[in-house]
């Protein structure tokens, strides 16, 4: 169970991207977070993922708050995949995979890198091991992308924009795979994209203007934004 409670954050400049957020967050679960460019939604992932730190409020798990937890504790609880990917360009698909759990999880790198091979070909995609970055479509780099993001093997996985890159049968291929993970990872999802969101999940919210504006069932939250105009 993943707690956020008053959770406010305010740029250098005076905008406030966060503005007393609450909510809880299910294990086991697709979470979305819906809403307009600017309404705080990558602000609140990027709280979540400790890349920045809110003025005030708090972030639990499981009541342990995940701003005291060390480095390996942490990446072990939450990962996150931004909407750029940051696929290493210069290392295959295969080192991009196990360099995380080698280096920071100090895992055997043979058995790190069996997994590696067993987590593309469980995605349909053990032809692009050998691959670089620059070599593969975008559908492509965003399964390995949060393939490695697994490797770490976290209990949520935060995800930026997942389907931004993506034509419309990768989309929908990529949701079936969310829908069949949920059990192992909860996934928090940050997206544009309404019909995706109703695919992958029952419950969420729509942010506006740091606040959340609506909660709850996908189809109430969907609603509320085509009355308001987003």
């Amino acid at each position: 169970m993943l707690k956020i409670k008053n959770l406010f954050y305010k740029y250098p400049d005076g905008t406030v991207g966060l503005n007393k957020v609450c909510m809880e967050i299910p294990s086991e679960r697709t979470f979305v977070i819906l809403g307009e460019s600017g309404s705080g939604k990558t602000t609140f992932l990027r709280c979540l993922g400790r890349f920045l730190v809110p003025q005030s409020g708090s972030i639990s798990y499981y009541d342990e708050d995940i701003r005291k937890m060390d480095n390996k504790k942490f990446r072990q609880t939450i990962g996150i995949i931004f909407q750029r990917l940051h696929l290493f360009p210069h290392m295959t698909i295969l080192k991009n995979m196990f360099l995380g759990p080698v280096k920071i999880l100090k895992r055997d790198r043979k058995e790190t890198e069996k997994e590696a091979y067993e987590m593309l070909e469980r995605l349909g995609i053990p032809d692009l091991a050998d691959n670089y970055p620059s070599q593969i479509s975008g559908g492509q780099a965003q399964r390995a992308a949060i393939a490695r993001g697994l490797m770490m093997h976290p209990k949520i996985m935060l995800l930026d924009e997942p389907t931004s890159a993506l034509d419309l049968k990768t989309t929908n291929d990529f949701a079936t795979w969310l829908k069949e993970l949920k059990e192992e990872t909860t996934f928090i999802a940050v997206t544009h994209d309404i019909p995706f969101a109703k695919r992958v999940a029952q419950h969420g919210i729509c942010l506006d203007k740091g606040k959340i504006s609506s909660s709850g069932d996908i189809n109430k939250i969907a609603s509320y934004m085509s009355t308001a105009d987003y």
